[in-house]
């Protein structure tokens, strides 16, 4: 149990660390600022011939970086109360259908003495149409013993990599399927995965694993610019620091960890207001697999003010999208989205909420379990501690 006052007590005894930690930050998050200024009054011509020295800069400019001052592309809309801005919401949602998609697991535990994972992926079709019927399912998969074994499995015999993997390439096919269903359609939706395209995180892991996360993005990238349908990474809470890493090779400075993009472009956005679209170039530990070499520089990002309190969100777009001109459609959709959902996209909110796996969800899956392996007579022990855990709760 925690006890409140411990914690008053605990915090209090450290405060001048964290008072210190937010002066540190302030003063190096004004210099950047201060850097972004300078390098947003270079033409892009002039900010790639200076970038051209490294390989992986962080970002680079798009055509907008020239017909956009200050990095900003203004929204440009101005309402007096929320039934305005929602009067705008519809409009603009009128007709142009929206797809969500999002994921939950449940990684094996050494509680269990068969070793078993599961994936949850959930989604959210909605056609905004008169008429139109919406869609809301979830595609539910076991992962069985073997499933979770092999040469490099992790020592304790339950790798939750694994799931964790199934999970994430279960996502990308499942609006690669939306995305090529709507090849022909007249009017195209705009898909939206629940996170970054850009899979830094897979970067500590074995090349083999690594390629797995890989490959469900590249495929991704390729249905969407074959299909011409948009597609949109939507991160509500970034640290990336792609813009802060470029700032640093042109200042030439040692990174700043500390400073995320997201920080660095919030006093420069108004509700509405995006940055100009960059290429990705961010320098990590994935490795470039199959013919595109690299894939980031085949995705964009943007940063969007979807609340007035809070640091953009990022919008990671396939390049293709920003080089067709077709960037600022979509991002009007994921503006009216956040209207309806309250500063959240409310496709992504329907499709987690159907995605979700809570604590109850994981007690009625190990009853059944707990049925099935009776069923089949199948061996099925359970650890003391989670035996006194469901008893207690």
């Amino acid at each position: 149990m925690l006890h409140r006052e411990r914690v008053i007590a605990a915090l209090e005894a450290k405060a001048d660390r964290f008072s210190g930690y937010d002066l540190a930050l302030r003063d190096t998050l004004a210099a950047y600022e201060k850097a972004l200024q300078d390098a947003a009054a270079l033409s892009r011509a002039e900010l790639d011939a200076r970038l051209a020295s490294v390989p992986w800069p962080g970002a680079r400019p798009t055509d907008e970086h020239d017909r956009f001052p200050g990095l900003v592309v203004p929204f440009g809309q101005k309402w007096t109360n929320h039934e305005q801005a929602r009067a705008w919401a519809r409009g603009v949602l009128e007709d142009a259908p929206v797809v969500a998609v999002d994921g939950s697991q449940i990684t094996p535990t050494k509680d269990v003495s068969l070793p078993v994972g599961a994936v949850q992926v959930g989604w959210f079709v909605n056609p905004h149409s008169t008429g139109g019927v919406y869609v809301k399912d979830i595609a539910f998969e076991i992962l069985a013993p073997d499933e979770l074994s092999g040469d490099d499995a992790d020592p304790s015999g339950f790798p939750d990599w694994r799931v964790n993997a199934r999970r994430f390439a279960l996502e990308c096919e499942k609006i690669a399927e939306f995305i090529a269903e709507a090849r022909d359609d007249p009017v195209k939706p705009v898909c939206i995965f629940d996170g970054s395209l850009i899979v830094s995180f897979a970067g500590q892991m074995k090349p083999e694993r690594q390629r797995l996360y890989v490959a469900a993005i590249e495929e991704l990238l390729r249905v969407s610019e074959e299909c011409r349908v948009p597609l949109v990474g939507y991160v509500d809470t970034s640290y990336a620091s792609d813009l802060a890493a470029m700032l640093d090779v042109l200042s030439a400075r040692s990174p700043a960890t500390s400073v995320s993009d997201g920080a660095l472009l919030r006093k420069r956005l108004e509700w509405g207001d995006r940055s100009t679209a960059f290429i990705c170039a961010r320098d990590d530990q994935v490795e470039p697999t199959g013919s595109w070499g690299k894939y980031y520089e085949r995705v964009c990002f943007v940063y969007l003010k979807t609340t007035q309190d809070r640091a953009p969100a990022r919008l990671d777009v396939p390049r293709w999208l920003v080089e067709a001109g077709a960037l600022e459609p979509l991002v009007d959709v994921i503006r009216a989205e956040c209207v309806v959902g309250n500063g959240y996209p409310y496709a992504v909110e329907t499709a987690d909420a159907l995605a979700v796996i809570t604590m109850q969800d994981r007690e009625r899956f190990y009853r059944v379990l707990q049925e099935f392996a009776e069923k089949r007579e199948l061996p099925l022990r359970w650890s003391r501690k989670m035996v006194s855990k469901r008893g207690r709760r």
